[in-house]
């Protein structure tokens, strides 16, 4: 007994399966298979600072950033949110005495620290002495920048009496000096579009009490 196989396949029966197929692979995996349900929130975390001189206690989400935890949860709005990748310095704030880009902390790595925005510095009653010298010699233009500045500022006269070398110093074992160069240097990760940057330099060194 011999096997046969119908070999009579029209023109129109190979057009039909073939529309078949491509519609069958036309189909989107998503319609084809449900997709997966996204995952909840972490769960909010509890973290305590004090933030210009009185504490505070905050249920954020662990992804939330000093920066957002400072404007968006406490309405210190001073700081502000400039390239959001720690390269322009509007962001910075003190933390424990020690400047840092706001933007790439987050929130939950603070816990009992000290912070200082520029709402902390001063007020308009009673300025801090380097937002009385950058009035004085105009360091500011649109003003957008000029928190982080003022903040980086101040952190960078304690840098510096505290003896903190840089490498534009010849002998980093030497104490560093009040110079034009050493704070233009430890200022230039605070960027300013407007290019007050020699009126900021004035400032700064009026404050430190020297020529600038």
């Amino acid at each position: 007994m011999t096997d046969t196989i119908d070999c009579n396949v029209t023109r129109r029966g190979v057009l039909a399966g073939g529309a078949a197929s491509a519609a069958l692979t036309s189909i989107p995996a998503s319609a084809q298979t449900p997709a997966p349900s996204a995952g909840a929130a972490p769960a909010a975390m509890p973290v305590r600072m004090t933030v210009n001189g009185k504490p505070q206690a905050l249920n954020l989400d662990p992804r939330t950033t000093l920066l957002d935890a400072l404007r968006e949860h406490l309405r210190f709005t001073g700081t502000k949110k400039g390239c959001d990748h720690g390269q322009c310095g509007a962001c910075t704030v003190i933390v424990n005495g020690t400047r840092i880009n706001s933007c790439l902390s987050l929130a939950l790595q603070h816990e009992g620290d000290e912070v200082v925005t520029i709402e902390g510095l001063g007020t308009p009653d009673n300025l801090h002495p380097m937002q009385a010298a950058f009035i004085k010699h105009d360091g500011y233009q649109c003003g957008y920048c000029t928190p982080g500045q003022i903040c980086s500022a101040v952190s960078v006269l304690k840098e510096i009496r505290d003896g903190i070398p840089s490498h534009v110093q010849q002998d980093i074992t030497a104490r560093p000096q009040m110079t034009n160069m050493e704070m233009r240097e430890r200022m230039s990760g605070n960027i300013c579009r407007c290019g007050a940057y020699s009126n900021i330099a004035e400032a700064m060194a009026d404050v430190a009490g020297v020529q600038a």
